[in-house]
């Protein structure tokens, strides 16, 4: 067997990975549980001082979410449309003042924007050299300061028992885009038979952090949802990204929006709120 740092990853990162998907991210994907920013407050002690930086940020979603517990936020994505979307939403909430968003590939990093409190990856950090970029980001953290590793809580089974609208028909809807555009998982110009790389506890080791301190928000809460909304999540995701579909792209769409309108004819779904997971590792104090 292959270990962790042996595992070779076919796949090379091109700056198609996420295009076209900004404007449906927001809206497409499910939120993170609405617990997560008093619990981070309470586990790393902030109090509104200090500088986040949040490593392959998006639209701006966790470091908006996050942006009243830091004197500055500072968001990296190499996708200009994510980058436009943060901005812009960053406008309207008023925060401008205290947020900046810099259009850069992880690996770019320091590129010169200073020292950080805490540093985030909220299911970013699968897509970079994840060797180099947590060295380089351990570098960026002062003495004691946090890496938060963020993600959706992969271990619980949620239900829609009890509640109003059919459950959103996740498994046919793969089975489209699988018919639609192959087997094999596609990943910008390219495609990823085996998936992305696990094992980031022994790279994060590597980089020479401390913990984990492993903490979960719990969710559960029900959420209702629109067909819209699904087909905003279908094309939110880099495996189905809208310029993948090329031509196609229409046909595939009222493919989905028929295969939402025989699941739900009212065309509402409910879902369970997913709890999140952290993983707060800190970069030694000096001696």
């Amino acid at each position: 067997m292959t270990s962790d740092r042996e595992w070779e990853w076919e796949w090379e990162w091109d700056d198609t990975l996420f295009l076209g998907t900004a404007a449906y991210y927001r809206r497409g994907r499910l939120p993170y549980a609405p617990g997560l920013a008093d619990a981070l407050a309470d586990i790393l002690e902030l109090d509104g001082r200090g500088r986040l930086i949040d490593v392959g940020c998006g639209p701006g979603t966790i470091a908006l979410g996050l942006v009243d517990l830091f004197g500055e936020v500072v968001g990296v994505d190499p996708d200009s449309g994510m980058i436009a979307e943060a901005t812009r939403e960053a406008a309207a909430r008023g925060v401008s003042g205290r947020t900046r968003w810099v259009r850069a590939r992880a690996e770019e990093l320091p590129a010169g924007l200073g020292t950080f409190s805490v540093a985030a990856f909220a299911q970013s950090f699968h897509w970079m050299d994840r060797d180099l970029v947590a060295a380089t980001v351990r570098d960026m953290l002062r003495p004691g300061g946090a890496l938060v590793h963020i993600s959706d809580l992969k271990t619980e089974t949620r239900t829609v028992d009890g509640l109003p609208y059919p459950a959103v028909p996740y498994a046919a809807l793969e089975e489209l885009v699988s018919d639609c555009l192959g087997p094999v998982r596609r990943a910008g110009r390219g495609v990823l038979p085996h998936g992305t790389p696990g094992g980031e506890a022994a790279v994060f080791d590597r980089a020479g952090f401390t913990g984990p301190q492993r903490h979960v928000v719990p969710g559960g809460q029900a959420l209702e949802r629109t067909s819209d909304d699904v087909v905003a999540g279908v094309f939110s995701k880099s495996f189905s990204a809208p310029h993948l579909f090329g031509t196609r792209r229409d046909d595939f769409e009222e493919d989905v929006r028929r295969l939402l309108r025989a699941a739900s004819p009212t065309g509402r779904f409910s879902e369970r709120q997913p709890g999140t997971e952290i993983f707060v590792r800190r970069r030694p104090p000096r001696p």
